[in-house]
């Protein structure tokens, strides 16, 4: 018996892939400041794990599930990212000046938090935001 592909072979592997897919992504981003990797690869790894639930889903049902404003995400972001720069330079210390320290969490035990993950998170969240606010666009693109 020959199985024809469909829509509910890829909706499932989509649904699978894109879990796996943002969790590296996740990975990706925390990782940045001591190896490859950080706020930019972490978001293009995020939007496309979104564009694969995009191609798997209609757009109409992928925006029910993820309401958020994609432009808006992408702001939200840039700011963060001149803010953790501008915050260095109002306690006198060079534009985007890294600091660290290191915190106790459950279940992680003794955990470095540096200043640069919320530079990385900013990029990360105007990276996200940018790409879909694009390839959204395009899609609703009509002739």
């Amino acid at each position: 018996m020959k199985l024809k592909f469909t829509d509910v072979f890829l909706q499932v592997a989509a649904k699978i892939l894109v879990f796996i897919i943002l969790i590296f992504s996740v990975y990706i981003l925390f990782a940045g400041h001591h190896d490859p990797g950080g706020g930019f690869i972490g978001g293009l790894i995020t939007s496309s794990a979104l564009v694969l639930l995009y191609l798997a889903f209609d757009l109409q049902s992928v925006r029910d599930i993820i309401p958020f404003p994609f432009n808006r995400i992408a702001a939200a972001g840039v700011i963060t990212s001149v803010l953790t720069g501008t915050v260095s330079m109002l306690l006198d210390l060079p534009f985007l000046f890294q600091s660290f320290t290191y915190v106790n969490l459950p279940l992680l035990g003794k955990t470095e938090i540096a200043s640069a993950l919320a530079f990385d998170l900013g990029v990360y969240m105007t990276v996200v935001g940018t790409t879909m606010t694009i390839i959204t666009s395009i899609s609703e693109d009509k002739k």
